[in-house]
């Protein structure tokens, strides 16, 4: 990506998806990443305007065609919702000198109805069948949050990686007992594997989550809770997670297919907590083997591994989040890509 002069008197419209408030009061990371990105921008004086559900809190104007979220209001049906909201963006587009996506391949089919350049945050591929829209329109503008996750058939501007608000997680002093799981209630995120570390491990394991696949659930978690070695607590807001990682001893991330970035390493990294997670992805992007957690590849290694905790210091923990996935940090790479695309449109127009 060239190194090009940032022009922050730019109108730039942020479009975050409208399953949850934008930022979500508990789940929800493509919202998160889209108001951290509008949070961040305007702090840095940038003129934006945020399209997502009408109840969402910004420091930006907002935008909003629908009031709530279709995952917190079950009145909404989730493709109307959609529907209204996307299209509205792409309806205002000619007041923008740019619209910056998190809405997945869907605001695709609406780039070539108007003049104002997208840029699409690709937050990860839930399925090859959504791919043929992604190829037909490959010659916009798109992102990646990891470097293992970009697909062979795009072209990217820049790998821009996601980054937290530190002020929501503070550093935890000391080394809590506990191991802890945070996030989807789904195979994918290995909590079965967890299970089985912690079993393997002597430690108390406690699970928070949304329940996103309620048969696997019930199947392969639910037997396993006791309340007292296997705990499962429901989803948190961001005052939850940080009493859990102030209780945690690790945070076991042991995914069963490649990470796309993986928001919770960095905020329990932030908070101080080592991560040990399944080398798979973006892992090794955001994870420092033996640094800041380790890598294993099973659930034998994750058990040895939690021997090795005591040889990661918290404070290198923390300082790594704020090196690499700040706001700021994810801004400023946003300002580099912002640029360069302006550059590239002009370039188009001579």
């Amino acid at each position: 990506m060239p190194n090009v002069a940032v022009n922050p008197d730019k109108r730039v419209a942020v479009l975050s998806p409208v399953a949850w408030r934008t930022p979500p009061r508990e789940y929800g990371a493509w919202e998160t990443v889209a108001s951290n990105v509008t949070e961040g921008l305007v702090a840095r004086g940038w003129d934006v305007t945020l399209f997502a559900t009408g109840d969402s809190v910004t420091g930006a104007r907002l935008h909003a065609v629908v009031g709530r979220g279709y995952e917190e209001d079950a009145s909404v049906d989730p493709k109307v919702a959609e529907y209204l909201h996307i299209p509205e963006a792409f309806e205002h587009a000619a007041e923008f000198d740019l619209i910056h996506s998190h809405c997945d391949f869907m605001a695709l089919a609406y780039t070539r109805l108007v003049e104002t350049p997208v840029l699409t945050t690709i937050h990860g591929f839930s399925s090859p069948q959504i791919m043929p829209a992604y190829r037909k329109y490959r010659d916009c503008y798109f992102v990646s949050i990891s470097d293992s996750d970009r697909h062979p058939d795009l072209d990217y501007v820049a790998t821009v990686y996601n980054g937290i608000d530190l002020s929501l997680y503070p550093l935890r002093p000391g080394d809590g007992d506990d191991l802890i799981f945070l996030g989807r209630i789904h195979p994918d995120k290995g909590v079965h594997l967890a299970i089985e570390v912690a079993r393997g491990s002597g430690r108390r394991l406690i699970v928070a989550g949304i329940i996103q696949d309620e048969s696997y659930f019930r199947e392969q978690v639910e037997p396993h809770l006791d309340d007292e070695r296997i705990r499962y607590v429901g989803p948190l807001d961001v005052r939850g997670k940080n009493e859990l990682f102030s209780r945690a001893h690790a945070l076991l991330h042991l995914n069963t297919i490649p990470e796309r970035f993986g928001l919770v390493l960095a905020e329990a990294n932030a908070a101080g907590v080592p991560v040990i997670a399944m080398d798979l992805g973006s892992c090794r992007e955001v994870i420092q083997d033996g640094q800041t957690g380790f890598l294993v590849n099973n659930v034998e290694q994750a058990v040895k591994a939690l021997g090795r905790i005591p040889e990661i210091d918290r404070r290198a923990c923390r300082r790594r989040v704020e090196e690499c996935f700040s706001i700021d940090t994810m801004v400023e790479a946003y300002e580099r890509v912002y640029a360069a695309i302006f550059q590239a449109e002009e370039s188009k127009q001579r």
